[in-house]
């Protein structure tokens, strides 16, 4: 079965459903990557904060499928914001990684306080038209930091990477998202603020995937991409991550999904962006 994709503002298209690789190391993460590819998971997102990027090409390459084939983003951090710094970020990252380009390259937090990442969205720009990131966006911004990067700059995000959940569904940010073209992505797709075990604990949640006769994961991750989400839980179980994929052959219902969503005791509007 392959993933559906949904379009990004660059033409390209990123598959809706990926693979989170934190906190996986080097050793760990490359045996997940085999083990997704062979279930069918083409999209992989790093971070140079990570530590797992070489990791992540290394089990690319142990597949044995062509680099092209394969979605690959990671994330640029703070140590990387102003001055250009993005530029030798990403080129060590491709080092590293031993890749020509990254699909996607997100700044992994805005750092207001720094006041850098409009500069710094100015650099991806420029590694965008280089042809060493296919797409650029950013994760962990506010609807503020969106809204100014599209006053001052003549580029809008194909992507904001955020904490998203049936507990956590910030509104604001994907109606503003859908507004101006950004692709919503969700990591921590399977964990409210609880964490993840609780959370699919949850009664709303067990009674949804009793009824359509889904495990509790499967029916959380159908609400992410039932509404256009792209979700990239983390897993390195086989067992799981063939669980995981398991969620383009059924439909929840409205009824379903607004059980789900009953979840969101705070939406998430904007406040409380961790990051990872």
């Amino acid at each position: 079965m392959s993933i559906p994709a949904i379009p990004l503002n660059t033409g390209a298209a990123i598959p809706q459903l990926g693979l989170g690789t934190w906190p996986l190391d080097d050793a760990q993460v490359a045996e997940a990557v085999v083990a997704a590819a062979e279930v069918g998971y083409r999209h992989i997102d790093t971070a140079t904060r990570y530590g797992n990027e070489a990791g992540v090409a290394e089990g690319i390459r142990r597949t044995g499928i062509p680099r092209e084939e394969f979605f690959v983003t990671t994330k640029l951090d703070g140590a990387f914001q102003g001055g250009d710094r993005a530029i030798d970020g990403l080129r060590a990252a491709l080092d590293r990684m031993r890749f020509d380009y990254v699909d996607l390259l997100l700044i992994h937090w805005p750092l207001p306080q720094r006041d850098e990442y409009v500069s710094t969205w100015r650099t991806f720009e420029k590694l965008q038209t280089d042809g060493l990131a296919r797409a650029i966006g950013v994760s962990n911004f506010k609807v503020a930091h969106l809204e100014r990067l599209a006053a001052e700059t003549g580029t809008v995000p194909a992507v904001n990477q955020v904490q998203l959940s049936p507990a956590i569904t910030r509104p604001e940010q994907r109606a503003y998202h859908e507004a101006h073209g950004i692709v919503t992505e969700a990591y921590s797709p399977l964990g409210g603020q609880s964490g993840v075990k609780a959370f699919l604990a949850e009664p709303a949640v067990r009674e949804v995937a009793s009824r359509v006769g889904r495990t509790p994961a499967q029916v959380v991750l159908r609400w992410h991409v039932q509404q256009g989400i792209v979700a990239i839980p983390k897993s390195g179980s086989p067992e799981r991550l063939a669980e995981n994929f398991d969620v383009f052959s059924f439909e929840l219902s409205d009824d379903d999904l607004a059980t789900l969503g009953s979840l969101a005791g705070d939406p998430g509007n904007d406040s409380d962006l961790i990051g990872h």
